[in-house]
């Protein structure tokens, strides 16, 4: 589907849930901390004639609209691209001042072209008492409904304790979470690119086995979570997980079902890049559960394929995927 056919097939619009952004000054900033220049170790150089596409079109409201018309994408959902640009190595008050530009420029883009782009926040969860009033000012001023989290913080992942009032203000804002990993800080994945080939799916995974063996789900029902790259690994090896419970049942000590009875508690995009995999994952966990999310800038061109399924899937879960469960999600109309 490309032009600027924008609704998918069953008068819904198309959404595109993984769309990322960038500012350039935070991103001068911040990128030496970053998995993509190892660290420092291979630093971005910004040209004299400014950033070079794939940058330039995460700093562009008017490139990304382009783009979306030219891919038939009705929306975007603008998230900061944490992975080029972390800011988990600020302390807390710097931390809280960066990300607050970020989502200060993100609602700029939402207030500039309201049909077209919906806005997410991100927090400083290294200091929690600040990320708390980031996030009050980001929904109530703002106006903003989606926040957009790592997977860990500090090696510490969500389903910890200490996250426990993140999770209940999400849910008593009915906010909706994008999970996005900013990158596994282990230096052997730095080796052949691996952070991006299996890190981000290994990191998605222990979120997810995290949230649920710690109990947040249950604590916590009703939470709208959104996994980035389809959950990595987790929906596709639930069964020794099960089995662990089953033969070592004092592992079940903080939830009331089996971990694999959890994998519909989450929703997932689409951004898997191969077809028998989405297939798997449309098969474990229903249409309903999935998303379309492209990695825009970097994944697929042509999003709205879903990756060559489309002709094979049922009208209505076509339509599912292809904007309505996320305008459900959303709010939109």
């Amino acid at each position: 589907m490309t032009g600027t056919e924008q609704t998918n097939g069953s008068g819904g619009l198309i959404i595109d849930v993984h769309a990322h952004f960038l500012d350039d000054a935070v991103l001068q900033l911040a990128q030496s901390h970053s998995v993509l220049t190892g660290f420092g170790a291979n630093p971005l150089v910004k040209p004299p004639g400014g950033w070079p596409p794939l940058f330039a079109k995460m700093m562009s409201p008017e490139r990304q609209i382009e783009d979306m018309d030219a891919r038939g994408v009705a929306k975007h959902v603008i998230t900061a691209s944490t992975v080029i640009s972390p800011l988990g190595w600020a302390d807390g008050p710097r931390a809280a001042e960066l990300n607050r530009r970020l989502n200060d420029q993100i609602a700029g883009w939402v207030a500039h072209r309201p049909d077209r782009f919906v806005g997410s926040f991100t927090l400083p969860l290294q200091a929690l008492d600040l990320a708390m009033a980031e996030f009050n000012r980001a929904t109530r001023e703002l106006k903003l409904g989606i926040v957009n989290l790592p997977a860990n913080v500090d090696g510490v992942y969500l389903g910890e304790s200490r996250f426990h009032p993140l999770w209940s203000a999400i849910r008593e804002a009915h906010v909706t979470a994008f999970v996005h990993p900013d990158g596994v800080r282990d230096p052997w994945y730095q080796r052949y690119a691996m952070w991006n080939s299996i890190g981000q799916s290994i990191e998605e995974t222990r979120f997810m086995t995290s949230m649920i063996y710690e109990g947040v789900l249950d604590r916590f029902p009703g939470l709208k979570i959104i996994v980035a790259h389809g959950g990595g690994y987790m929906p596709h090896y639930m069964g020794r997980l099960d089995r662990n419970v089953t033969d070592k049942p004092e592992t079940a000590r903080n939830i009331g079902r089996m971990p694999s009875a959890y994998l519909r508690d989450f929703y997932y995009d689409s951004c898997v890049y191969d077809p028998s995999t989405l297939t798997a994952l449309i098969q474990r966990v229903g249409a309903d559960r999935i998303v379309m999310g492209s990695d825009y800038p970097v994944g697929d061109p042509e999003p709205a394929r879903l990756l060559g399924l489309a002709e094979s899937m049922a009208k209505s879960d076509l339509s599912m995927i292809m904007g309505g469960t996320a305008a459900r999600l959303l709010g939109i109309d």
